[in-house]
């Protein structure tokens, strides 16, 4: 395959991946890739080609009697070798395949407590601290956002759960926040969704798989900051006990909030999340969510959305977009438009029934829970897209980790 090193890092990756493809189908454990250019050329290519390579050669879990295939198992590079032997590739390779394996396993294997169980042994294996805040303990605490949309469940085994992981090599004391919608089955609640839409949504915790993939990405390269990620991990489900329209409750930061649709719960989880994650002041909190049809309807699955409460940020997010092939379009987000969420009965509603803007509207509305705190929201439009998205050639994506890495690299 001849790269075009005009082209932008997106189409470099669709090239290379589409080529690369050509040999999974032949199924191998190994396979050797050799690059051929300048000293430059072959230092571009080589970190290309092994990231396209490490990310596609992972099968991702399945349940049939027979695979379609295995993974790969070794890869040999030829004519150039990389003194850090590729460390933020690989790195991101395996944070993009921990986002993905966990996306797409079914909902009855992946249900809340199970969630919990697989993130607390990952904490262990890479030795992060590990808390979670139940239901009873939320409730407690007063985070009633939260709490209105895990009700619906039986059991009640949602919770927050915090992971923490520092790098001794931090000596400017940087710190991020990553927070992640974690709704392991979302039916729409009361607010039924119909089978179409129903279809896929297991995928509703892809937010925080993604969020968990960039922490262990981080981990891997060692990156020198401190991170806590801050996984909102929950279904919304139809129960005697399931949250309604025009149900006021009260957020943990005080703010009460008029239901509007049962639809809307990842603002919902999101929110007393958010309050948790910026308690700590945090330098940067960066909120992942497969939040909104509207964002896909405006962008289609090729793009993710983001907002920000700094334009500097924003204009960050956009060159880490372009550097890392997954790219981002930039929201508007002026506060006139809270006009839409004003209510006469609470301090803001959740949402408006009529969806046209509902992004915009769910960044607004997730602005009042992080107050000055530099701030990025990321609607995963591109979490899903058919026959793969750039470096990445599966439907699931895991879109949102390499763009992280690179960011945080630049921030």
């Amino acid at each position: 395959v001849m790269v075009d090193t005009n082209q932008s890092v997106f189409n470099q990756q669709t090239c290379i991946r589409k080529a690369i493809q050509q040999q999974f189908i032949e199924n191998p454990t190994e396979m050797h890739v050799a690059v051929y250019g300048s000293t430059n050329q072959k230092h571009l290519f080589s970190e290309l080609a092994i990231y396209i390579t490490w990310v596609n050669g992972a099968a991702l879990p399945v349940r049939k009697k027979v695979p379609d295939r295995k993974s790969l198992e070794t890869i040999v590079l030829h004519g150039y070798k990389d003194e850090e032997n590729f460390t933020i590739q690989r790195a991101k390779a395996e944070g993009n395949l921990l986002a993905r394996g966990l996306t797409v396993l079914p909902p009855n294997e992946l249900t809340p407590q199970t969630y919990r169980e697989q993130i607390k042994k990952l904490a262990e294996n890479e030795g992060w601290e590990y808390q979670e805040y139940d239901v009873n303990t939320l409730r407690k605490m007063g985070a009633g956002a939260f709490v209105a949309v895990a009700q619906g469940s039986d059991p009640l085994d949602a919770a927050i759960v915090h992971l923490q992981r520092n790098s001794e090599k931090n000596t400017n004391n940087k710190s991020i926040a990553l927070v992640g919608k974690g709704i392991c089955f979302d039916t729409g609640g009361h607010n039924l969704k119909p089978p179409r839409y129903m279809q896929g949504m297991h995928e509703d915790m892809n937010g925080s798989a993604v969020a968990l993939g960039i922490l262990l990405a981080a981990t891997r390269a060692d990156l020198p900051l401190k991170i806590d990620c801050w996984l909102a991990i929950a279904q919304n489900h139809i129960s005697p006990h399931a949250f309604k329209q025009n149900d006021v409750i009260t957020a943990l930061n005080g703010l009460t909030i008029e239901i509007v649709h049962t639809d809307a719960e990842g603002r919902m989880v999101l929110a007393d999340t958010l309050t948790l994650a910026e308690k700590q002041k945090p330098g940067l909190i960066i909120d992942f969510a497969t939040l909104t049809g509207s964002m896909q309807t405006a962008l289609g699955t090729n793009y993710s959305g983001i907002f920000s409460n700094l334009d500097n940020l924003a204009q960050k997010a956009i060159t880490a977009g372009k550097k890392s092939g997954e790219r981002v379009c930039v929201f508007p987000m002026d506060d006139d438009y809270d006009e839409n969420l004003q209510s006469t009965i609470a301090d803001t509603k959740q949402c408006a029934l009529d969806g046209e803007f509902d992004h915009i509207l769910a960044a607004r509305f997730l602005n009042q829970f992080v107050n000055d705190t530099p701030w990025i929201h990321m609607d995963l439009s591109a979490s899903n897209h058919k026959n793969g998205l750039g470096a990445v050639g599966s439907d699931i994506t895991g879109f949102g980790v390499g763009w992280a890495i690179e960011l945080i690299q630049q921030t």
